[in-house]
């Protein structure tokens, strides 16, 4: 409850325990007495200033702050231009420890040092950071973005290098950029040994990839079915916070490319939250070279809770890199991840903040339901919402019952920031640094809870933009399973038997179904009465058990869809389970598109595209109705 909500019930009139902030702004004629006292009040109920609460209110200007901390701390107001100015003193601290504290340490006038800051309370903790001699050094009030914009300057090529490389060496793709001549050799190798076996045995060969197929399909059912039998077992509860708990900030990375009229659709949606503003952090992360958004977002009064932070333009242009960067400009305990379309649940990170109050402390994640608000566009949009659906309502809800290590999906996830940074934050070079995050989160001791929230966004609703989309995520699924299978040994060790072998199944069987889908198709064959290229080798009765096998398979895989999209909700898309199996095929050339991009193009980001669906602008499920302005991406994202 913010103050303008305490006005309307009539609370906080008496002014009674006012701190010394508050008396100074009540007797600076800056703020009345009633606003301070309810200001107080929320103080009491949210891990924040006072400086914060009366700026996410509209109750106070932050030059007015600044000087008033100046004032009460004897010191001096620096102007942002004389911060852009002054000569910094080497500290020999990390540039992003300056960056998280939004303080410096600079030459005054008369050559002495002096520490810039905007006078929070973190002061202190990095006093304790510095030298004996800096750390007693005076304190000079400036504003937090003039310090980081300062910091940011003077450590640019650093901090560009540091976000590309923040995560550790051993659980990186980024080494394959060191040698693409080799990784060339291999494959083209690889493709001779493979087209000479296939000219030479295409029967053994095709019968290899059929049995691999088969047991691939087997493990693919059996996690399937173990999951959704778990999910449906029940869900798991979370406790009430205490009510007395003050509310964590909360930072919200959302990174956008090349976009236009997103910034008042993006806004609103983010106004409907209920979390406190004064404990939101929404940063909008933008590429230096993109000055289209840039342009755009510029011509916009933001609130006082959601700011631009420009990554310096490096390799790999990427959204990971870009987070990394933004990572130490954040303010909160909790870091959370949106894409610009997203529209959360109004409650969503109210309920984020009291379950990690509540969770055990090795719960270092919790994951959010993904679900899309124009399933109703075209037949494409139906089957991705309902795959969805069974994806984040049922399947991954069960694996995390079970006990297995989750591929995070890349937004509504949010994270402990202590834990985020001690993990090396995402891998600057995967493109899907989602699932990796999931994964070596898991590797480390951590585990990831799904929560009961839902976030709306858009379904690719194009086939090619569906294509470009999903082989994106099959490259990223290809290359974290290689990077953290390097050191077997050592992945056994830190996840156990069960995470193991689970990560095992899921990769395995998920890469090897959409690559090996045209064999497995080729059973239809002996199903509608035709030739099979195996039938003069193998028992016409063995050629049965696969094919009943097969349809099985096809069965369970549409009960499980059906029961998940049974809900009032999804209640519509129940004609349209039968065809996912037509949907299929799609995915097929996705794997073919993501192994050539695997050898050839490794950090590509192939940029999904949204605002192609009628529902893009109009009407929304979770918002009641209400009217979004329409989101245009460009397609497209240079990479290494």
């Amino acid at each position: 409850m913010g103050i303008s909500e305490l006005r309307q019930i009539g609370h906080g009139a008496g002014g009674e325990g006012l701190d010394k902030v508050g008396r100074d702004l009540v007797r600076h004629g800056m703020l009345s007495r009633a606003d301070a006292a309810r200001a107080g009040l929320v103080k009491r109920q949210c891990d924040t200033s006072l400086d914060r609460i009366l700026l996410a209110e509209g109750l106070a200007q932050e030059d007015d702050l600044l000087a008033l901390h100046a004032r009460r701390l004897a010191s001096r107001r620096l102007e942002d231009a004389a911060i852009a100015s002054a000569e910094e003193i080497e500290t020999g601290l990390d540039p992003r420890l300056l960056l998280k504290h939004g303080a410096l340490v600079l030459r005054d006038e008369a050559g002495l040092p002096c520490i810039a800051s905007d006078g929070a309370d973190s002061l202190r903790v990095f006093r304790s950071l510095l030298p004996a001699d800096l750390a007693r050094a005076r304190q000079v009030i400036a504003s937090r973005a003039a310090v980081q914009a300062r910091v940011a300057s003077l450590h640019r090529d650093a901090l560009r290098d540091m976000a590309a490389t923040r995560t550790p060496e051993a659980e990186s793709c980024r080494t394959w950029a060191a040698r693409p001549g080799r990784r060339l050799r291999l494959t083209c190798a690889a493709l001779l040994v493979v087209c000479t076996f296939c000219v030479l045995f295409p029967v053994a060969v095709f019968g290899v990839l059929a049995v691999w197929a088969g047991i691939t399909l087997i493990v693919a059912a059996g996690l399937k079915v173990a999951a959704f039998v778990a999910a449906m077992a029940g869900r798991d509860t979370e406790p009430s916070a205490p009510v007395t708990a003050p509310l964590p900030r909360v930072s919200i990375l959302v990174p956008l490319f090349r976009e236009t009229e997103i910034a008042h659709a993006l806004v609103a949606r983010l106004s409907r939250l209920t979390y406190p503003k004064c404990l939101l952090d929404v940063i909008l992360v933008l590429e230096e070279e993109d000055h289209l958004t840039r342009d755009t977002l510029a011509s916009i009064d933001l609130p006082p809770w959601v700011r631009p932070v420009v990554v310096p333009d490096g390799q790999p242009r990427t959204k990971p890199r870009a987070m990394n960067y933004a990572l130490d400009f954040c303010q909160g305990e909790i870091i959370g991840i949106f894409d610009a379309e997203d529209a959360p649940d109004p409650d969503q990170i109210t309920r984020v903040a009291r379950r990690f109050q509540t969770a055990p402390r090795d719960v270092g994640c919790l994951q959010g339901v993904l679900d899309y608000y124009n399933p109703r566009q075209n037949w494409l949009a139906r089957c991705f919402t309902i795959e969805y659906a069974t994806w984040f309502r049922t399947i991954m809800h069960g694996m995390a019952r079970l006990d297995l290590a989750l591929p995070l999906g890349g937004t509504t996830l949010y994270m402990r920031r202590d834990v985020l940074e001690s993990l090396g934050g995402w891998d600057a070079h995967n493109v899907t640094e989602d699932a990796d995050l999931g994964f070596r989160l898991a590797r480390h001791g951590w585990r990831t809870e799904m929560i009961d929230t839902v976030t709306e966004e858009e379904a690719n609703c194009r086939p090619w933009a569906w294509v470009r989309q999903r082989s994106r995520w099959l490259k990223g699924y290809m290359t974290t399973w290689l990077v953290h299978m390097r050191a077997p040994r050592l992945l056994y060790a830190q996840l156990g038997p069960r995470r193991f072998w689970g990560f095992q199944a899921h990769f395995i069987s998920a890469l090897s179904q959409v690559l090996l889908a045209p064999v497995l198709w080729s059973f239809w064959l002996v199903l509608l009465g035709l030739p099979h290229p195996l039938g003069p080798f193998l028992p016409g009765a063995l050629l049965a058990v696969v094919c009943g096998l097969f349809l099985t398979v096809e069965a369970l895989t549409i009960c499980i869809h059906a029961v998940t999209v049974s809900t009032p909700s999804h209640r519509h898309l129940l004609p349209w389970v039968p065809t996912m199996h037509f949907y299929a095929p799609l995915a097929a050339i996705a794997a073919y598109k993501a192994v050539h991009e695997l050898v050839f193009r490794p950090f590509f980001w192939d940029k999904t595209a949204h605002g192609l669906s009628d529902t893009a602008r109009g009407r929304s499920a979770s918002d009641g109705g209400s009217e979004l302005t329409r989101v245009e991406l460009e397609a497209g994202h240079e990479g290494l």
